[in-house]
């Protein structure tokens, strides 16, 4: 029997909103992970939202898949297809149907503002739980009553959870539970090959239909979206940087891999931008559209040497995550929720913690990190922002910087291959300890403590509140800024 089994009739039930579990967005593939993991100790309704929903109307039964993937045999899972992530008549519906215990919540707070303002009828009858995430600093003041909207705050990322803390300031966050739950992989899923492994001779197949029958010394992988903050053209501009400091014999044996859609209206026109920059010249990209099960990602991760993500925006990152699970190092900006992944070191030789004084380590304040890690500092801070989240941070790396550390990967691989064998070493080992907790079943262990605490400090709301309105002279609670090395 799993550890903290409860029998079906006797769980809580929690009401999920978020993507729909079944799909393969970062989104979807933590919350099923989450969903599966835990569901010997809740029972799941998932709203689960996209694009246009095909099945929308449906109330479907997962019970099945659930007990196949989570061992056991009285899941309850059941799954509201929805266009969007519905509304307040909606989500009134699913309570009164369901009657959760809990709802819980998980992605950007811009499209839950329709749900925070309804937050004060929800927390009469159950408590609010929003796994959250947010991309930089300055400390997103705009947000503060999001976060105070909740019962638990279950930060996705270091810097996330000082946030919270930071925003809501002292008293308000001792009234809430507020926890760190780094992203986690399933490490059945996603692992090293070896020689000897069953997968190898698939890994092979995958390798000559992937490079077409070509044989590569060195290659760079990109696994993410094309958006803007993800910065792919200025990965693709390094990559031009390195390898024109190669010689021809050694930059024919090195190719790059962009697992992405080569056109997308959130990003740009990847085709024009490759026309421009090498011409008819030989670089070696490989854009790879096609959409993985799972499985065959495993495969992908394994058949190329360094994942690089250098986004000047990024709550987590999951395709760093993924690589480490597959014994890869990885080259990253020093931003947001990638800093974790990084496993930079204080003074005292210990895992980085975020203050209200310390937010971010994006201005260098420490440099050593994990040995698997390739981090690339900011070349600059621009403060940007829109009428919704007014101002944020944009970490932008140098093109050159980025090209800097793919070189020295390059050299580690090829010329020090004992290097990056210990690198490769290093992070399967790291990202799967209980110090990272970056596992799927130490995330699942991170959420039942978190719910469960919520559902022993929660208090219903009284049906209503006198609140004295008056103009403030100055902020209650101001956060100091400190961008200083």
């Amino acid at each position: 029997m799993k550890e903290g089994y409860i029998e079906q009739s006797k769980r809580k039930k929690i009401l999920l909103l978020c993507d729909d579990i079944r799909m393969t967005s970062g989104i979807s593939t933590m919350a099923r992970e989450i969903v599966v993991g835990t569901s010997h100790h809740y029972n799941w309704v998932n709203v689960g939202g996209a694009i246009n929903h095909p099945e929308q109307g449906k109330r479907l039964d997962l019970n099945d898949d659930t007990n196949k993937h989570a061992g056991i045999n009285d899941a309850s899972v059941i799954l509201y297809p929805i266009n969007g992530y519905g509304d307040p008549m909606f989500l009134k519906q699913m309570i009164a149907l369901e009657k959760p215990d809990a709802l819980m919540m998980f992605t950007d707070p811009r499209y839950w503002v329709w749900l925070f303002q309804m937050e004060h009828e929800i927390r009469k009858t159950i408590p609010i739980i929003y796994l959250n995430i947010w991309d930089d600093l300055p400390y997103p003041m705009y947000n503060k009553s999001f976060y105070e909207s909740c019962d638990a705050l279950l930060a996705i990322s270091k810097q996330t959870e000082n946030i919270n803390r930071s925003v809501l300031g002292a008293e308000l966050s001792a009234e809430k539970v507020i926890k760190y739950v780094p992203h986690g992989i399933n490490e059945t899923m996603f692992f090293p090959i070896t020689k000897e492994h069953p997968e190898y001779l698939a890994l092979q197949d995958f390798k000559k239909q992937l490079f077409k029958g070509k044989e590569y010394d060195f290659v760079l992988h990109y696994n993410a979206r094309n958006i803007r903050r993800k910065s792919v053209p200025d990965l693709m501009l390094a990559w031009k940087i390195f390898m024109d400091k190669l010689p021809e014999g050694k930059k024919s044996k090195c190719a790059f891999v962009l697992h992405t859609q080569a056109v997308d209206e959130n990003g740009t026109d990847l085709w024009a931008v490759k026309d421009m920059l090498f011409g008819n010249e030989e670089y070696n990209i490989i854009f790879d559209q096609n959409k993985y099960p799972a499985n065959v990602m495993n495969l992908l991760y394994n058949a190329t040497d360094v994942t690089a993500l250098i986004s000047s925006n990024e709550g987590w990152g999951l395709s760093l995550t993924e690589a480490m699970m597959c014994g890869k190092p990885i080259i990253a900006t020093v931003t947001g929720g990638m800093q974790d992944q990084l496993r930079f070191e204080d003074e005292n030789g210990e895992w980085i913690k975020f203050t209200e004084e310390f937010g971010s380590n994006h201005r260098g304040k420490y440099k050593k990190h994990g040995k698997w890690a390739y981090p690339v500092f900011p070349s600059n801070l621009s403060l940007v922002g829109s009428v919704p989240t007014p101002y944020i941070f944009d970490d932008r790396a140098e093109p050159f910087d980025i090209a800097e550390q793919i070189e020295k990967a390059y050299y580690h691989k090829t010329e020090y291959p004992e290097i990056h064998a210990e690198q490769c070493k290093a992070a399967r080992e790291w990202v799967t300890s209980d110090e990272s907790m970056m596992t799927a079943a130490n995330m699942c262990k991170n959420v039942i403590d978190g719910i469960d605490k919520t559902f022993i400090k929660w208090q219903p709301r009284h049906a209503f509140e006198l609140i004295q309105v008056e103009t403030p002279k100055q902020p209650k609670h101001f956060v100091k800024h400190v961008i200083a090395k």
